[in-house]
């Protein structure tokens, strides 16, 4: 009974995600590149911001590992310049937190803040 109230004493097992570090301009060309054969999907998050954090880390629980795609994730205070080419590049506005879906190099979804988590991955993979 106590278990159900206040959870168990055991720690959880931490979920680590397949990330990539997106933290050069160059590297947005090597990801429209490699759409065209496998989804790429890139993850803009605020390490300031409270509700970019609660939003990844239900986007971690959620994420499912078996996906055919490579998962990006980009700091977008500490390369803000990578973040502002994304957004160029892939003609979306700036968001935080944002997830961009790509293939056949151009952007099928994006979403932000809890639509995030509402998207289903699964149809663009």
């Amino acid at each position: 009974m106590f278990k159900k109230l206040f959870g168990s004493s055991e720690p959880k097992e931490e979920k680590i995600l397949p990330w990539i570090a997106l933290n050069g301009i160059e590297q947005l060309n090597e990801i429209e590149e490699r759409s065209t054969g496998k989804t790429q999907v890139i993850f803009k998050h605020s390490t300031r911001c409270g509700i970019s954090r609660m939003v990844m880390n239900q986007f971690v629980a959620a994420y499912d590992l078996n996906l055919n795609a490579d998962l990006y994730y980009l700091d977008l205070l500490s390369y803000r310049d990578v973040s502002n080419a994304v957004g160029y590049k892939f003609q979306v506005l700036h968001e935080s937190p944002q997830l961009l879906v790509i293939k056949n190099g151009v952007v099928v979804a994006h979403a932000s803040h809890g639509g995030i988590n509402a998207m289903d991955l699964v149809k663009y993979i």
